[in-house]
């Protein structure tokens, strides 16, 4: 493995110089800076991340906390991370996937006693979530990828759910249908006050009620079994609905299994939409999946940024909302007549 001193060497300049240079301690003319990161990148040079922090208090990583998902990481979460980790990397930063144990707080009094990151990005944030109470607390900057019920002053990228069940419901009276359902995400999540949850339910009720369609709610199947006892519980008692939003995938495949069921097909029967979901997961359906897709990659660089952000300087709170983007599918049609 290349050094310092072999990187001086190559560079024909003193360690300090490179040292200088690469852990951006005091300026480096511009010519010298260029010479001495042309003699890394040729060496493979690689700083030691330690020694860095030994020297300046700063190890230049930051760990992104984000609570596993019962099912694991898929495609819609990885995007977040993956956004985060460009983000990161781009302003010389490295960042840590940390999933969380059942016991958020003593992960995080481990995860910042070791004292081996500069900051956190908290994911899958509730309405009130302990995490940001504890990190105030103990003086450790943080942003939000997500948002609590009074965020404040804390930095933090979200998605605009006002914004995204105005599109939705957009879409679906402008198919034609008078009477849209949501299947909210699980039971669990929202006894939780997981923020998603909690907003995407309150702004769908809003949007609807605005744009005059009839609405229902109070469903929360979290597996693909729930999701078709939910649908067949949302027939018999509302057998108008001609539409509807899911928020869990394992739950819309339920759905689809139960519509096939009924000897019914999407979208004739049927207009099915997934609320915040890849595109990719939901061309994976059958039919795919008209889907409002989350903004994760875009969310994953802002929280970043924003948190890179605080730790090198002082600033104003940065507070930003992104919406869903719409990706029709072969789910979305008009309602059949007769229904």
């Amino acid at each position: 493995m290349s050094s310092l001193r072999d990187v001086a060497e190559r560079a024909q300049v003193a360690v300090s110089t490179v040292s200088a240079a690469l852990n951006g301690t005091r300026p480096v003319a511009a010519a010298t800076k260029r010479r001495i990161e042309q003699a890394a990148a040729e060496l493979g040079y690689r700083p030691n991340l330690l020694a860095r922090g030994l020297q300046s208090k700063r190890t230049r990583i930051v760990a992104l906390l984000f609570p596993a998902p019962r099912s694991g990481f898929g495609l819609t979460e990885m995007q977040f991370a993956t956004g985060a980790a460009e983000a990161a990397k781009e302003l010389g930063y490295h960042l840590l996937l940390s999933p969380e144990s059942a016991e958020p707080i003593e992960e995080l009094r481990h995860l910042t006693g070791l004292g081996l990151v500069d900051g956190v990005l908290l994911m899958e944030v509730g309405l009130d979530d302990e995490r940001t109470e504890f990190l105030s607390a103990a003086g450790v900057p943080f942003s939000m990828i997500g948002r609590t019920r009074e965020p404040g002053s804390i930095d933090h990228a979200d998605i605009d759910f006002a914004a995204t069940a105005r599109e939705a419901v957009a879409h679906v009276a402008g198919l034609g249908h008078r009477k849209l359902a949501l299947f909210n995400l699980s039971t669990d999540l929202y006894a939780d006050g997981y923020g998603p949850a909690i907003r995407a339910g309150e702004e769908f009720a809003a949007a609807a009620r605005a744009a005059g369609l009839g609405y229902v709610d109070g469903f929360r199947p979290g597996s693909a079994e729930e999701g078709g006892r939910a649908f067949e519980q949302l027939l018999a008692a509302h057998p108008d609905v001609t539409a509807l939003a899911v928020m869990d995938d394992h739950a819309a495949a339920g759905v689809v299994a139960a519509v096939a069921a009924r000897g019914w097909r999407i979208p004739r029967d049927l207009t099915l939409m997934l609320v915040l979901s890849s595109a990719r997961v939901a061309e994976m359906f059958h039919p795919p999946l008209t889907t409002l897709e989350p903004p994760g990659e875009e969310l994953g660089r802002l929280g970043a940024r924003m948190l890179i952000e605080r730790l090198e300087g002082d600033g104003p709170p940065q507070r930003r909302l992104v919406p869903c983007r719409l990706v029709p599918g072969g789910s979305s049609g008009p309602p059949r007549s007769g229904r």
